[in-house]
């Protein structure tokens, strides 16, 4: 009796292992189902070179003085000594 259930438990795990394979192989195959996302123009902190995104960062400036930032450590150490840019790279 302890042998025919091993063996049933054997059996279905060694199906279901062969139907995910054949699975993955024709989803594979066919079409991407997913883009890929949108690219995001990043901004580079002023005070350690860390390149953040823009929605998400912290900010100091108006207008084409925006500075943006990774941390409030950082935006601080800008506001009290403002640091030249990074060079283009």
């Amino acid at each position: 009796m302890l042998r025919l259930i091993l063996a049933f438990i054997l059996i279905s795990m060694v199906l279901r292992a062969v139907s995910r394979l054949v699975r993955g192989i024709t989803d594979g195959m066919g079409p991407p189902r997913q883009t890929q996302p949108p690219a995001v123009a990043l901004a580079r902190d002023p005070v350690c070179g860390t390149y953040v995104v823009p929605a998400k960062a912290l900010t100091a400036g108006q207008g084409a003085d925006m500075r943006f930032f990774c941390s409030e450590k950082c935006r601080r150490a800008w506001q009290v000594k403002p640091a030249p840019p990074w060079p283009n790279r």
